[in-house]
């Protein structure tokens, strides 16, 4: 079994937001641009996820799945354009789920998977 590396851990939340496991990089809590529309919101989860990315030397192109979480599912409308922006056409799977999300300005929130 490969190792497991946790790059970026939380203390406070128990958690961490970047695991490199074997070829696959697990990220989560990718949120950003609390309080603002939701088009800065998934834009700055996106900029969180690629600059967690980085840290393990890999860009957007290497996400293989998203979870998409949205305090209002209506607001799904917005992604598809972004994504098509961001991802120049090398799309990762995706889901979209409506949550409720632990303060009132936070609309959206990415999840993902990359693969090395």
């Amino acid at each position: 079994m490969s190792k497991i590396n946790r790059i970026e851990t939380d203390d406070f939340w128990a958690d961490s937001t970047i695991i490199e496991a074997g070829n696959f990089v697990y990220t989560s809590y990718c949120m950003k641009n609390e309080g603002q529309s939701i088009e800065n919101q998934i834009n700055g989860a996106i900029d969180v996820l690629e600059e967690r990315l980085k840290k393990v030397g890999l860009t957007l192109e290497s996400v293989i799945q998203m979870d998409c979480l949205f305090a209002n599912i209506a607001d799904l409308n917005a992604l598809p354009d972004i994504l098509k922006n961001r991802f120049k056409g090398k799309y990762p799977t995706r889901k979209a789920y409506e949550t409720k999300f632990i303060r009132e300005g936070i609309r959206f929130q990415i999840d993902a998977v990359a693969f090395k």
